[in-house]
């Protein structure tokens, strides 16, 4: 199984791996990997993979199935039939601009399912990351535009307040014990996971209660500040009492 090293360190652009097989004609599975596979509503990382012969590879998906598979279109060098070889040795090169895009995007989620729930009783229902905009939807009947700008207005106060952001794993009795299953949506995950990786937002100062804690395994910033400023560009209906509400960066 692929080792998912971007679930400890986001901040990654490059690495170094071993082909572990080829699948089909364009995809290969590594032993370790930081390209973030599509899931959780987070777009697959993007970039390039490459031999110490020369040959490149671009990646252009990246998706979990028995492994993590990366998609491949030859690059530089390579034919088109051509894959690298199980058993090389490889570098991954990632397209940061999309990641960090991705990663700025996920954590401003993050903060605006927190608000809603908070501050609404909205509970987030679904959600979309794109490089340039996000999408949120929530159980809400329906947003006025003076909600909209109150929801745009604490956004920003949250990002400004630059709320740390930290990740680690607990094993599932623990975490369904001593976490707000509003939150977490713990119950959403398969019995079969007994470890969830919690990303949670803090407080401004040491000992404040943590802004949001909630089970996911996606990329994120360590920072809000690094959210920069947001701007909420729209709503609309999306079923009886369910809204979605969408957003850009700065």
């Amino acid at each position: 199984m692929t080792e998912q090293l971007y679930l400890e360190d986001s901040t990654v652009d490059a690495f170094e791996a071993t082909v572990e097989r080829t699948v089909s004609d364009d995809r290969v599975v590594l032993d370790r990997t930081h390209f973030y596979p599509e899931g959780g509503g987070q777009p697959a990382d993007h970039g390039t993979i490459s031999t110490e012969d020369g040959r490149e590879w671009r990646v252009v998906d990246v998706q979990k199935h028995d492994g993590i598979h990366h998609y491949l279109e030859p690059g530089d060098g390579v034919a088109d039939e051509e894959l690298p070889a199980a058993g090389s040795t490889v570098t991954g090169e990632l397209d940061w601009e999309r990641r960090y895009s991705h990663m700025r995007y996920h954590t401003a989620q993050h903060l605006l399912s927190a608000l809603l729930l908070n501050e609404y009783d909205a509970e987030t229902t679904g959600n979309q990351v794109r490089a340039h905009k996000a999408t949120l939807d929530c159980a809400y009947e329906r947003f006025h535009d003076d909600e909209l700008e109150h929801v745009e207005d604490r956004m920003n106060e949250l990002v400004e307040q630059a709320r740390p952001v930290d990740w680690y794993v607990l094993d599932r009795d623990t975490a369904e014990e001593e976490l707000d299953p509003e939150r977490t949506r713990l119950s959403l995950l398969p019995d079969s996971i007994t470890e969830i990786r919690i990303v949670e937002i803090g407080g401004t100062d040491d000992g404040d209660e943590p802004f949001d804690r909630t089970a996911c395994a996606g990329t994120h910033v360590e920072n809000t500040e690094e959210i920069g400023e947001v701007t909420v560009t729209g709503r609309e209906t999306k079923g009886s009492d369910e809204e979605r509400i969408t957003f850009e960066l700065d």
